[in-house]
């Protein structure tokens, strides 16, 4: 169960790597387009973006090492792959509850972080 845990909590890394690109990289083409987001708007919410961007890049890198210290230091690994998938859920919860239209995002945001964290406990648990 730990592999699966592994795995989901890779594709929530990769998810988040994605969604950095689309906010820290090229938000004014086609970030803002993902988001239904003017151009003029765009301008606007620039900084705004390229900081949330590079925050889903932190965690998708502390995800990447909690993985890749799995064998080393399984402690270590754990612990990071928890708080940084636990972050991408609880993210993924603020969005929904601060805007139900924002519903789908949260769902892309937080589906593989929150299949990963269960993997994880019933792991744990066995």
């Amino acid at each position: 169960m730990l592999t699966v845990a592994c795995v989901f909590a890779g594709l929530a890394a990769l998810t988040h790597v994605y969604i950095f690109w689309i906010e820290a990289i090229v938000f004014e083409t086609t970030g803002r387009k993902a988001f239904g987001i003017g151009a003029e708007d765009a301008a606007l919410m620039k900084s705004l973006f390229y900081n949330q961007g590079w925050y889903n890049l932190f965690l998708a890198i502390g995800t990447g090492v909690g993985i890749a210290l799995m064998d080393s230091n399984r402690d270590a690994g754990v612990a990071l792959v928890t708080l940084a998938t636990g972050s991408m859920v609880a993210a993924a919860l603020v969005l929904i509850t601060s805007d139900s239209s924002k519903a789908r995002g949260a769902v892309v945001q937080g589906t593989f972080p929150a299949l990963g964290l269960i993997a994880l406990a019933i792991w744990a648990l066995r």
